[in-house]
């Protein structure tokens, strides 16, 4: 049996915001898509990820320093996010992910973005593996 890849796994064409936009223009995003990370870009590169939390962080920053600052998302994302290959292992990836404690990776073929990969893909997957290998049992919780 040959070992998955990412691309069996990522959602493809994720939504990104650019670095000049702001960070209520980005929670909008996530909230309208109920997502949690956006790759972010500026001149159509890769230029770093934004999660909830980093929302959460610079929003309880900027109350402490200066009530109406509006940072842009650039001033806030994480800069060099983990980018992969859409043909990366998917057993390395997630030892990776799991090695360097972040919840997502941006997926690339020939350097162009082509998927994102979360914590949550990756439940989803195990989930999917656990059910096969030991079917339903009747205590699962329905999922809504």
């Amino acid at each position: 049996m040959q070992k998955p890849l990412l691309k069996t796994s990522m959602h493809p064409f994720p939504y990104t915001i650019g670095a000049h936009e702001t960070l209520p223009r980005a929670t909008a995003v996530m909230r309208e898509h109920s997502i949690r990370h956006l790759p972010v870009t500026e001149a159509g590169e890769i230029v770093g990820i934004l999660s909830q939390r980093d929302i959460r962080l610079a929003q309880s920053l900027t109350n402490l320093i200066k009530e109406d600052a509006e940072l842009t998302v650039g001033e806030v994302c994480t800069r060099d996010p983990y980018v992969v290959d859409i043909n990366m292992p998917l057993n390395i990836v997630l030892s990776e992910m799991s090695a360097m404690h972040i919840g997502s990776v941006l997926v690339t073929r020939n350097d162009k973005l082509v998927g994102i990969f979360t914590t949550t893909d990756a439940c989803r997957i195990f989930g999917e593996h656990l059910r096969r290998q030991f079917g339903e049992t009747p205590t699962e919780p329905e999922i809504a």
